[in-house]
């Protein structure tokens, strides 16, 4: 086979390379990329701020935070959740009080009705001394008058239904006092539970654990300490953490150690090594991680952007 150049152009297949390549330059279509190690967040970065945590808490889920900025969290939601409800009963008070309005108006016009039905009744009075002379002597002109009388009773059926038919207004896009208006969104019932940014459940400021790492080597202060590659190891068998060990922290002391640690060690008695109590399934919580450049541990590598398409 002959060797082609890495931009050969002369080809009569439209390759995939050249496909990608024509689909970056256009600006149209989704374009997808894998992330690296920069894109992934440290197991011992806050979930919301991605800086390394001071004052770190996690979640009975395993999510870290920042203390201030996860209170933070919980305060603007609480304050968007008060928002919200107030305006779901503004909108409560607007629908009824104009279902109340509908039913005045629906009321009212079945009043109205009433009175045009009574009013297209019409009773004459009976002379008792014509009606017999009209009763015996000329009966062709009784016949007449009962003729004209229902003339005109069918007459004022007819303009009574004119009249209704004038009376609906159609909708019109031309006039501007008859056009359409669309209706208002109608909002829903907030929830009133603070739900976590990552897991998606209800999250309480009761339920946050305080979490105590063992840093690498005591002495060193935190600027030097955040500027190492490996800063925290666990407290039991001195491994150094990272995003590549499985880690975990004991609900009652706060500390963290290794999934292999709680494997071997601490599942064999359940017993805090730290404090002494006594633990329970529920008291180890997996501490999420982010990952490395080559695996990831719950979140996705790939990174998708949408963009706009040409239809033919």
């Amino acid at each position: 086979m002959t060797r082609h150049g890495k931009n050969c152009t002369a080809g009569a297949v439209y390759t995939y390379h050249e496909k990608k390549k024509d689909t970056a330059a256009s600006g149209y279509g989704t374009q997808s990329i894998r992330l690296g190690k920069d894109a992934i967040k440290d197991f011992d970065c806050c979930c919301l701020s991605l800086q390394p945590c001071r004052d770190p808490v996690v979640t009975p889920d395993g999510f870290l935070y920042e203390k201030q900025a996860i209170l933070e969290y919980i305060l603007h939601q609480k304050t968007e959740t008060a928002k919200k409800m107030k305006a779901y009963e503004k909108q409560k008070q607007v629908q009824k009080s104009s279902s109340q309005l509908e039913s005045k108006s629906s009321e009212r016009e079945r009043v109205e009705l009433f009175k045009t039905r009574e009013n297209s009744i019409v009773s004459k009075p009976i002379n008792p001394f014509t009606s017999g002379l009209n009763r015996g002597g000329d009966p062709g002109r009784a016949d007449s008058s009962s003729a004209a009388e229902s003339s005109s009773s069918s007459s004022s059926s007819v303009s009574s239904a004119s009249s209704s038919s004038s009376s609906l207004s159609l909708p019109s896009f031309w006039v501007p006092c008859l056009t359409p208006e669309a209706k208002p969104t109608l909002l829903k019932k907030p929830s009133k539970a603070v739900l976590c940014p990552m897991s998606g459940r209800a999250i309480r400021m009761n339920e946050l654990i305080s979490v105590r790492f063992t840093p690498l080597d005591p002495s060193l202060d935190r600027v030097a300490l955040l500027t190492r590659q490996d800063r925290y190891v666990c407290a039991v068998t001195r491994d150094v953490l990272g995003n590549s060990v499985p880690c975990a922290v004991l609900r009652h002391s706060g500390a963290v150690v290794t999934q292999e640690c709680v494997d071997k060690l601490i599942k064999k008695d359940m017993i805090d090594p730290m404090t002494g109590d006594k633990l329970s399934d529920r008291d180890i919580i997996p501490l999420q991680r982010g990952g490395t450049g080559f695996a990831a541990s719950g979140i996705d590598l790939s990174a998708k952007e949408a963009r706009p398409v040409m239809q033919v």
